[in-house]
């Protein structure tokens, strides 16, 4: 799979990295540069993109005025030399936050994340032991790292989630919908309005309903179809 990406940054030089450091990638397929957000989204348009490094001090629109107007967001790596801004950058649904200058260890396990998410499995094209993670923001100045292998259901509390881990407990400000479209596609699936699971954490299924950490979690009617042959069928392999 290649992922098509574009990088959004009026530093030449920093672009200049950025672009050498993609073609480092056979992952990564570079579509444009541009050098302020208005081009870029003009261009976001009429093409689809996979993957987008945004800086955001930049004239006219900064990076995260622009990344609150896209109803529909491509991964975003933001990119930037001030560490400030990281909470607002998530809080957005940025994947991840580089402070520049960006070394080429940190770009690699950066892109290791969005492959990790577009994939659904843990290939990395740089330390293959890391595991998939996501940081989320538990309240307004502490961000909470959570690893994917762990998420064990995501419940739907209206305009929040929980997410439930064998651990803990972790609420955030997100709809299920936008975080479960960002989730890997082979081992998470929605069986409710009101649920997301792992299946690889499903331990018994019975009529319309699944159990995991020993909680019984129902499959909505519209859902009980297409649920009940992808658990069955992801336990058969």
């Amino acid at each position: 799979m290649i992922l098509k990406v574009i990088v959004v940054d009026d530093e030449p030089l920093a672009v200049n990295i950025i672009k050498n450091y993609i073609l480092r990638l056979k992952e990564l397929q570079l579509e444009g540069t541009f050098s302020n957000a208005m081009d870029a989204s003009t261009y976001l348009i009429d093409n689809q993109v996979d993957l987008m490094f945004l800086d955001i001090n930049m004239p006219f629109l900064d990076g995260l005025e622009f990344l609150s107007t896209l109803h529909k967001k491509p991964f975003v790596i933001m990119t930037t030399a001030h560490e400030e801004h990281a909470l607002k950058s998530f809080e957005l649904e940025a994947i991840d936050y580089l402070v520049k200058p960006i070394s080429l260890p940190r770009f690699f396990k950066s892109v290791n994340r969005v492959i990790g998410l577009k994939q659904g499995v843990s290939k990395t094209v740089i330390d293959k032991e890391e595991k998939p993670s996501i940081f989320v923001k538990v309240d307004k100045k502490k961000l909470q790292k959570i690893f994917l292998d762990e998420i064990m259901v995501i419940e739907s509390l209206k305009d929040y989630i929980s997410i439930i881990t064998p651990a803990a407990k972790y609420i955030i400000h997100r709809t299920l919908s936008s975080f479960t479209a960002e989730l890997p596609g082979d081992n998470f699936l929605r069986i409710h309005r009101s649920y997301t699971i792992a299946i690889d954490k499903v331990r018994v299924v019975e009529g319309n309903s699944v159990e995991i950490g020993g909680i019984r979690y129902t499959i909505g009617r519209s859902y009980l179809t297409e649920s009940k042959s992808r658990i069955l069928n992801n336990n058969d392999e």
